[in-house]
This record gives structure tokens, sequence and C-alpha cells, in this order.
């Protein structure tokens, strides 16, 4: 019997760092899968269908939303971009631990249809980093730093939402933490008990891996 994979939703405010983190999470462990999302915007030239992004006409993405074919999706600046459900089904279905790296909205857009996901809220040290981090991208301008910073101060707020916070320091030591939290949520009677027999007499048989 194949366990079904776990869905890790890695979320955060702006400038927490959380696409580092997924990034080294990724690169440190290959059994991981990072999700594709789908778009209807057109692809750069170095961007691969499929591995970037899956790129649709809006014809063929506002169908799959009349088919609740997403798990989250928005639209900006008149393009949209969503998770799709039947991708992600397929990847957990056989086995794989897949990623998904998300902003805060969507990421509770998932938890509505997918509430046995793993959530992850990623943190900064404190306030003044964030805004240093921010402000260290060098691509804001005064108005678009302080609406970013009021944002991210805002949706701090939403840590609660989520099963597990971790305070991005330190690259090494957040991505310990995260693979931490992987490893206990697999040791999780009821995410194993399909997998095991149990009866007074003991471990009559199961499947398990290391």
């Amino acid at each position: 019997m194949i366990n079904r994979g776990l869905l890790i939703i890695i979320s955060g405010p702006s400038g927490t760092g959380k696409g580092t983190l997924c990034k080294t999470l990724l690169k440190q462990n290959k059994d991981l899968n990072l999700s594709v999302s789908m778009t209807t915007r057109k692809p750069r030239k170095d961007e691969i269908e499929g591995k970037n992004y899956f790129f649709v006409d809006k014809a063929t993405f506002q169908n799959m939303i009349s088919n609740d074919g997403f798990l989250e999706y928005a639209c900006v600046f008149d393009n949209y971009y969503g998770t799709p459900r039947e991708y992600v089904e397929k990847m957990l279905s056989s086995g794989k631990d897949v990623i998904l790296e998300i902003d805060i909205q969507g990421a509770l857009k998932v938890k509505e249809k997918y509430s046995e996901g793993v959530f992850i809220f990623i943190l900064p040290p404190s306030m003044e980093e964030l805004k240093n981090r921010i402000k260290k991208r060098g691509s804001e301008t005064e108005e678009s730093f302080l609406k970013r910073f009021k944002m991210a101060y805002k949706e701090i707020n939403y840590v609660s939402k989520y099963n597990y916070v971790v305070v991005n320091d330190e690259v090494k030591k957040a991505v310990k933490k995260l693979e931490s939290i992987i490893v206990a949520e697999k040791c999780r009677v009821d995410r194993i008990k399909d997998s095991i027999l149990l009866t007074k007499e003991g471990l009559l048989h199961g499947q398990f891996n290391d």
C-alpha cells in the first residue's frame, strides 16, 4: 500500500524569505516536489511549460474555475494564476510529498478545500529585520515599501490559522525546522492508520517508509 503524500503549504508575509527556504528545502530533499501553478499570462523566453508554469488561455482557465479545478486561484494584473487540483492530487495519490509556496490569502483558500494539508507560517526574526529585507530588494519606491510593510504587519495576525510557525532568522536553522515538521507529520497516527493493523496481540502487518 502506498502512503498518501503530504501537501505542505509554506507561506507568510512578503520579505520573510519563504522563497529562499523552499529552494533550499527542495535542494536538500530530492523526494519533495514543488507544485506547479497554472497561468494565463504568456511565457517568458526562459520559462518551460510544466516546470515554471502550466500556460493556458483564459477560456481554459475559466472553464476550470467553473468545474472547481483549482485549490486556489487569483487574478493579478488581468492574468489568472492558480494551483490545479488534479495535478496536485495525482502526486499526492502516488505517495509524493508536494510543497506549495503561496501567499497567505491563497493558503487560507487551500485550507478550505484541503484541511489535511500541513500549513506552515514563516515569520521574520523581528519587524525591523523584515523592514530591512524589503528595503534590500532595491526595487521598491517609498510608497510601495510602506504599503508592503503595512500589509506584512497586518498579515502576521493570520499566524493562528496555521499548524506551525517557523522564524526565519537563519536559513540553515529554519530549513532544519521545516524538515523536522515534515518528519513529525509522517509519524502521526491519523496519517498512517490505514497502513497498519493493530490488535490486542500487537502489530499484524504494515508497510512503512523510513
